[in-house]
């Protein structure tokens, strides 16, 4: 009897194996190293911005174009009929230089200040909630304003609002820079500062949050499930979209802070309370469309440049 009470069916061992299996948890996360996502996020930010830069071009120009004045354009398609007929296709990436030169240090800091706060916040498995990506995208958004977006966008909307002048005095970006700063010292590459700070970190946070949030919806209870690119990239249409509605009236307020005509305001709540009492409320949601357009192309097609070279990078760069 005792011989029959101890034998174990091998078919109901392994079947018991293959359920505790199941039920255990897929592993921890890999976490991406800093250094990887500084890389990964300039090559992303590089690639990205020669891509969508003419609907930047339009949306500022857009913004420019003030209501307290008679209107020069009537809309994106007429902006860009008359910037092609005066200055060619090349007009459309004017201030391209400027941008380029600030959006391959802006996503480096970007991705490379987010991975090292999110791999300090990550709980045992390596997740992280929505929440704490919230937060982690909102200091990966205040970074990337201090040290590379504000003094990089002042120059760039100085360029485009340069060449509706009669005379464009800035020759190219080197020129340009120097200018600026003969005439108006280093301050006035930060230009919008509080502005830009309060964009850039709602912006991030808002991307990062939905991001976050999407990517753990779709891995479930796999934190190492690969995640398609073209999954990636309409995540990150996605996040860009909630990003632009909430918060254009701020960006609207930063190029103009940023303009040639900046010195009209005394502060970031001075232009804002100025547009609202001679342009109406419409005027903090200028330039909506284009910039939807851009951002949601920008944010998708950096996702996915960025989380393919992470892949490679894994494979050639060994940090564990």
């Amino acid at each position: 009897m005792s011989g029959h009470s101890s034998f174990v069916n091998p078919f109901h061992r392994s079947h018991s194996l293959a359920a505790a299996a199941a039920a255990a948890p897929a592993g921890k996360a890999k976490l991406t190293h800093p250094g990887k996502a500084i890389l990964a996020g300039g090559i992303a930010g590089g690639i990205e911005i020669c891509i969508t830069f003419p609907t930047e071009y339009v949306k500022t120009q857009l913004q420019l174009d003030e209501k307290a004045n008679p209107p020069k354009f009537k809309g994106i398609a007429d902006c860009v009929k008359q910037t092609v007929h005066g200055h060619g296709v090349r007009g459309l990436y004017r201030g391209l230089s400027s941008l380029l030169y600030g959006s391959i240090p802006k996503a480096a800091v970007r991705f490379g200040v987010f991975e090292f706060l999110s791999n300090k916040m990550r709980d045992e498995s390596g997740k992280l909630d929505s929440k704490r990506g919230f937060l982690c995208g909102l200091g990966a958004g205040v970074a990337e304003a201090v040290m590379v977006v504000c003094p990089m966008e002042t120059v760039k909307v100085k360029f485009i609002h340069d060449q509706t002048s009669a005379n464009p005095k800035y020759r190219g970006f080197f020129h340009g820079v120097r200018e600026i700063i003969r005439t108006e010292g280093l301050r006035g590459t930060y230009q919008g500062l509080t502005a830009t700070v309060l964009k850039q970190g709602s912006n991030q946070a808002i991307r990062f949050y939905v991001m976050t949030s999407l990517r753990n919806w779709y891995k479930g209870d796999d934190p190492n499930k690969a995640i398609n690119p073209l999954i990636t990239g309409s995540f990150g249409a996605v996040a860009g979209a909630a990003s632009v509605f909430g918060n254009t009236p701020v960006d609207v307020i930063k190029t103009r802070m940023q303009g040639l005509e900046a010195h009209k305001y005394k502060s970031t709540l001075d232009c804002a309370v100025k547009i609202m009492k001679h342009e109406g409320p419409l005027a903090f949601y200028k330039g909506t469309v284009p910039r939807l357009g851009r951002v949601c192309m920008d944010v998708a097609i950096v996702f996915i440049i960025y989380e393919e070279v992470v892949k490679v990078l894994n494979i050639v760069w060994k940090t564990d």
